[in-house]
């Protein structure tokens, strides 16, 4: 092969990889390129740019991702002084539409045109008919975020990484509205009860509030949908002592709304307002596809604004049902710019254009999977048997902390003669056993416990010892 056209390869791979600071799978690469290079020329191509340190890898197997030779996380979006990368703009790559729309957005509010909520841009959506994402970005998702080609029950991989998915998201999330809590902080509070020092009683209680949402989808993924209800509860468990107005939690606004460093003024008439809501929420449940769901709700539902506030909170908790139903990887928000996903939102409020948001998700996604991912594969397959007795493990567990009972070997027999089948009870003993041996301030959310019930239990427990249970 001639030199000049190898170089060509080479500079066109590089310049993929170049859009992609967070990394990109070989899968996808080939995706994007137009070379028409077989598999395995193509990694002779990434050995080479590797031997050269024009890129950097890292990850392993399926989650292995290529990377610019360039400081992480770090996109120019605008001239900076050459090398000095503190001055570098966090943000994500971006499409020459999604670009437009963020230099939109940056224009002073006194050179923006003042707009009011347009129902037509949801009236116009046909599920199944018109999609925000198209075919091949859905086929990408849908590729990137598969976690299982068995047909589990819905949920069970959000129920697999479940302490990492309630630390990521509820950390995540609420960074994006402005809380300082670092991802530690986060993760002390949650599993362990601890408020972090200096911090507002409002950051705290925005984090526990998106734990407690979190866990709902989760435990309650049969019941969660895309109606009224689920919404509004939803939104009640996220405002939680956060709003002036307490009865405002979980009620569709009465008044009109104003929303800073925008020209958007949201609909104002209660009535509209609530014919909007339950139009919004029906076509969402008759969207077909769970990515083009979890879009359609983070485009419309902060647009339409049906609640006094926590709106944005929603749509991002609300996007991940479609996800955890499907057993697809969740949606985490993590290391997600807040200026990125602001302007995305601006884009949406002031010119009805999706395309920037849409940057942000696809970005987004691809982040939190290849985090996941990587996580599942260092996990060992779940036991069937806990799969299949998971609600009466919960149960049984929860009758003997919440009523402070000695875990003796008689007890632990008696409740598996009461949960399980008769040729599966020695078996469930030893798994509430060890449940039960092994429960501790990190792992009760998972069983529904408050830590104080679980602190008033433990001396309890500790005083008895608790061994192998043999089946009869």
């Amino acid at each position: 092969m001639a030199a000049t056209s190898l170089d060509k390869q080479l500079n066109a791979i590089e310049a993929v990889i170049a859009e992609h600071h967070d990394g990109i799978g070989i899968a996808e690469l080939e995706q994007r390129l137009a070379l028409g290079l077989n598999r395995r020329t193509l990694q002779r191509r990434l050995e080479r740019l590797l031997a050269q340190q024009r890129i950097v890898s890292s990850g392993e197997s399926v989650a292995l991702v290529y990377q610019p030779a360039l400081p992480t996380c770090a996109v120019v979006t605008s001239a900076v002084a050459v090398g000095d990368y503190a001055d570098l703009e966090l943000y994500v790559p971006v499409s020459a539409e999604g670009a437009a729309i963020r230099d939109q957005v940056r224009r002073p509010l006194m050179h923006r045109r003042p707009v009011g909520y347009q129902h037509a841009f949801l009236e116009r959506y046909e599920p199944g008919v018109c999609f925000y994402l198209p075919e091949s970005l859905r086929a990408q998702l849908h590729e990137i975020g598969r976690t299982a080609n068995d047909a589990r029950p819905a949920g069970t991989y959000a129920r697999d990484i479940y302490n990492r998915l309630l630390v990521d998201l509820s950390w995540s999330s609420s960074r994006l509205e402005g809380n300082t809590y670092s991802r530690l902080d986060t993760q002390n509070l949650i599993e362990l009860g601890q408020v972090a020092q200096g911090k507002d009683a409002q950051e705290t209680q925005m984090i526990l509030n998106h734990k407690a949402a979190i866990e709902m989808l989760i435990e309650d993924v049969d019941q969660v949908d895309f109606n009224p209800f689920t919404f509004k509860n939803l939104h009640a468990i996220l405002a939680e002592n956060l709003m002036a107005d307490e009865e405002a939690c979980g009620r569709l606004r009465r008044r009109p709304v104003e929303i800073s460093a925008t020209v958007f003024q949201p609909l104002a008439l209660p009535q509209v307002l609530e014919d909007c809501f339950i139009e919004l929420l029906h076509k969402a449940a008759a969207i077909p596809d769970p990515f083009e769901q979890a879009f359609f709700l983070m485009v419309q539902f902060p647009y339409l604004q049906p609640f006094e506030d926590v709106n944005k909170r929603v749509s991002r908790i609300g996007a991940n049902i479609p996800l955890i139903r499907h057993n697809l990887c969740p949606l985490s928000f993590i290391d997600v710019p807040e200026r990125a996903y602001v302007e995305g939102i601006l884009g949406v409020y002031e010119l009805n254009r999706i395309e920037l948001l849409r940057d942000v998700f696809v970005w987004a996604y691809e982040r939190s999977c290849q985090r996941y991912l990587a996580i599942r594969q260092s996990m060992s397959d779940p036991d069937p048997l806990r799969m299949r007795y998971r609600a009466a493990l919960i149960e049984a567990v929860q009758g003997v902390v919440k009523q402070r009972l000695a875990p003796s070997t008689e007890l632990i027999r008696q409740l598996a003669h009461k949960k399980a089948a008769t040729e599966d009870q020695g078996a469930f003993a030893q798994l509430l056993s060890d449940a039960l041996k092994h429960l501790h301030e990190g792992s009760v959310a998972r069983y529904r416990l408050r830590h104080s019930e679980f602190l008033a239990w433990q001396p309890i427990r500790d005083a008895s010892a608790i061994g192998s249970v043999r089946p009869d």
